[in-house]
């Protein structure tokens, strides 16, 4: 009993613990986002595989340096007439023989083919860890922007409350007088209206939020439940970055800190390797080799080891090839390895080309997300002051509720806007420093 309650609490323990990973518990701040969505990520784990490979490939490559080694042995038996393998001679009986071999060779010189292999396999390597940091540079970005959505949304939320208490507390307000007879019934009825309106905005604005949760958690490859909820960073506003920097001194140095970069580099590196493996074939290969055997046979009275030790020879040798035609085949070869040595520079070329269009674009967006931003911020301003007055005007009776009901949306109309405009322009700002090599957070 205590052996099975042991490995039943084992069991929970273990259960537990994968759906605390699966689930995490509380609101998740960005840094263990970035870290589940990395650890979770499909697409980063079958590149890790790959990677695996490229080592065994290398491994492969570098063990041709030494030479190989393989012993066996083999037994028959023959009827009739047949030849003896101690004697040569033809037989008519039963032979059953045993036959012991081992056999080594090494390759001296193939024109660096192995030197040449076991290079491409190491720049195939590098490359790949550079596509690895690429991918979860990708990772990151997009749980980022993922997140700021989160984070707008909440805000769109907010607002949408703060628009819906306000009319509450005006309905509430207008229904007093209403009854005392100091207002009509019909203010009373448009209030009604306004507050149902309010009501199904902020419905709306948190199936907003619950769909970008939704894809945020999505995005860290964890369940969706209802209490899923994330920390709130404190997001300000820092224009100073815009003012040092340009698109074409981002470029510059997003080129040396790239990985993708890096990687298409490497990728040039590694094909004019392969045009280097693939002439080769066009020279000569010299190695060496061993070969040790003997057998026994079983119609003499001579014992086991005495026949394997009286039969026993040995051989070595030295083999030179030299390819006079090889049907065309080294030539294609060749052919084939300049062709994806020039694809090998094109894919450069364009991964350098789609780095500057990039940043040209998110440095474009940046700056109009900052003209929006400083634009709303005043809008709001003056908004808020407009309603300030406007309800003030609207307790007095001084204007009526079409009046105050326009200044009041006008005022959240452009507070969803800023927030907007804000977290917009706060993200884009952080692709900016993604490609400056800053740190990607939100702090």
């Amino acid at each position: 009993m205590k052996k099975l309650l042991l490995s039943l609490g084992l069991s929970l323990g273990i259960v537990t613990c994968a759906i605390s990973q699966e689930n995490p518990i509380g609101p998740l701040d960005l840094e263990s986002a970035v870290n589940l969505a990395i650890q979770n990520n499909l697409t980063l784990k079958r590149s890790e595989l790959n990677q695996e490979t490229l080592e065994a490939t290398l491994l492969q490559n570098q063990g041709a340096r030494y030479p190989n080694l393989s012993v066996g042995g083999a037994t028959n038996f023959n009827w009739g007439r047949s030849i003896n393998p101690a004697t040569n001679l033809f037989e008519t009986q039963r032979i059953g023989n045993i036959n012991l071999f081992g056999s080594s060779n090494l390759t001296l010189y193939n024109a660096g083919r192995i030197n040449n292999s076991i290079k491409q396999s190491k720049l195939d390597l590098e490359q790949g860890q550079f596509n690895i940091e690429a991918t979860k540079n990708q990772i990151i970005l997009n749980v980022i922007n993922l997140y700021v959505n989160v984070v707008f949304n909440q805000e769109q939320v907010k607002i949408s409350q703060n628009q819906l208490n306000t009319t509450q507390e005006q309905f509430q307000r207008t229904k007093v007088l209403v009854d005392a007879g100091s207002l009509p019934l019909a203010d009373q009825l448009d209030l009604e209206s306004q507050l149902a309106t309010n009501r199904v905005d902020l419905i709306n604005a948190q199936a907003t939020l619950n769909g970008s949760l939704l894809s945020l958690a999505q995005a860290l490859q964890i369940p969706y439940t209802s209490d899923f909820q994330i920390v709130n960073p404190d997001l300000s506003v820092d224009d100073a970055f815009m003012t040092s920097e340009n698109s074409a001194s981002i470029y510059g140095t997003a080129l040396e800190i790239m990985p993708e970069i890096k990687a298409a580099q490497i990728g040039i590196e590694s094909a004019e390797q392969g045009v280097k493996i693939a002439k080769s074939g066009f020279y000569p290969t010299l190695g060496v080799g061993a070969n040790l055997s003997t057998n026994y046979v079983d119609i003499y009275d001579e014992p086991f080891k005495d026949q394997i030790d009286f039969n026993f020879s040995q051989s070595a040798g030295i083999q030179l090839n030299i390819p006079l035609f090889s049907r065309l085949a080294n030539k294609a070869s060749v052919q084939r390895a300049r062709v994806q040595q020039k694809l090998a520079e094109i894919t450069e070329l364009e991964t350098r080309n789609q780095l500057r269009q990039d940043i040209e674009t998110a440095y474009n967006n940046a700056m109009a997300s900052e003209q929006s931003y400083e634009a709303s911020l005043s809008r709001v301003q003056s908004l808020e002051e407009s309603f300030r007055i406007a309800k003030q005007r609207f307790d007095l009776g001084a204007i009526n509720y079409t009046d105050f009901q326009v200044a009041q949306n006008n005022l959240f109309s452009a507070q969803s806007q800023l927030a907007y405009d804000k977290y917009t322009y706060i993200f884009r700002v952080k692709v900016l420093d993604f490609y400056l090599g800053n740190p990607l957070n939100l702090n």
